[in-house]
């Protein structure tokens, strides 16, 4: 009796191991020594093509997975792929190749002295040239693109879907105007009356770069809808990410601030709407109850795609990676664990 029991507790066990959900890197994972960057630890320095000569981006490659390979798209536009390093406390556990990626102007990349770079159609082109670089292609590449980097990943995907095996939007809608509208009639009114007075009179004399104007949307505004912690206690990668924000380029394509797009920011007008149903690989929209912008506009945008899914966050704000990180990464695995 003790020996079957015994047999049957190793059978038991022997498939509790083969589970399928189970999460585990491959032996290899950490193995750099037939990569290029083995001497860098993975960081590379990619020469990217522009209209005004060649630059260098920064990227960096943690980890080995043959079929899943992703890239992550920052925000600002013009933060750093810093904030991104809670990834670091899911992706290597569930096996998944990933990449740093500082995009031109942004972080440890060069900073070209000339605006006229700063336009989406440029930084498509660059994008397409950092994955030729690093090799990916529709049988690995997944595009893993947050707040601004949303936008860019879903304009990547509009020209070179064919390079894709799937594709994330987090916390991005697909309309500026609309995120213009849900700031304004939404989340604007719940701020406290006097408050939103002071911010919106501001607004009327354009004058969107006064400290007391960005003082207040950063105290009043940020903390419930960027990211739902106490901004003393904010994570060190966030910090450290946004205190290299390359604002003259945030300025120009975003604005002063994420309460809505103001002024003559070059991305006022972007709205891909009408064209989401084009995007047919598989597509996962990541939405926030207290994002700074519209979760069912998020949601949306799985309806629309060709082959969607969505993921929403109850808890989570703007930076759902931070305030509602289990949920958030644990969804994303799973997405790509089944692609």
């Amino acid at each position: 009796m003790q020996v079957r029991l015994l047999l049957l507790t190793i059978l038991v066990g022997s498939f509790a191991c083969k589970s399928p959900n189970q999460s585990t890197p491959q032996a290899n994972y950490f193995d750099y020594s037939i990569s290029d960057t083995k001497l860098t630890g993975g960081a590379k320095l990619i020469p990217i093509k522009t209209p005004l000569g060649e630059f260098k981006v920064w990227t960096k490659r943690v980890g080995n997975n043959p079929s899943i390979k992703v890239l992550l798209l920052h925000g600002g536009p013009g933060a750093t792929s810093e904030y991104f390093e809670s990834a670091d406390s899911y992706f290597p556990g569930a096996g998944i190749e990933y990449y740093y990626y500082d995009q031109l102007g942004s972080g440890r990349s060069d900073n070209p002295a000339n605006d006229s770079l700063w336009e989406v159609d440029r930084f498509v082109e660059e994008l397409e040239q950092v994955r030729l670089a690093l090799n990916l292609d529709s049988s690995n590449f997944v595009l893993l693109g947050h707040s601004w980097g949303g936008i860019l990943a879903m304009e990547y995907a509009l020209k070179y879907q064919k390079n894709l095996k799937g594709l994330i939007i987090s916390n991005m809608v697909a309309s500026i105007p609309e995120y213009v509208k849900y700031a304004n009639e939404v989340l604007g009114p719940q701020l406290p009356p006097e408050i939103l007075k002071k911010i919106r009179a501001f607004e009327a004399k354009e004058d969107y770069t006064n400290a007391e104007y960005l003082g207040l949307i950063q105290q009043y505004y940020y903390p419930e809808h960027v990211l739902r912690m106490d901004p003393k206690n904010w994570p060190e990668p966030v910090n450290r990410s946004f205190a290299k924000l390359n604002y003259p380029l945030y300025l120009k394509m975003q604005g002063p601030s994420e309460f809505g797009v103001v002024g003559n920011a070059t991305l006022k007008n972007w709205d891909r709407t009408q064209d989401l149903k084009q995007i047919k690989v598989p597509t996962l929209a990541i939405g926030a109850k207290h994002d700074t912008m519209d979760p069912e506009a998020m949601k949306k945008i799985s309806e629309s795609v060709q082959n969607g899914q969505f993921l929403y966050c109850p808890n989570g704000s703007h930076m759902s990676m931070y305030d509602d990180q289990e949920r958030y990464y644990t969804g994303i695995i799973n997405f790509l664990k089944k692609l």
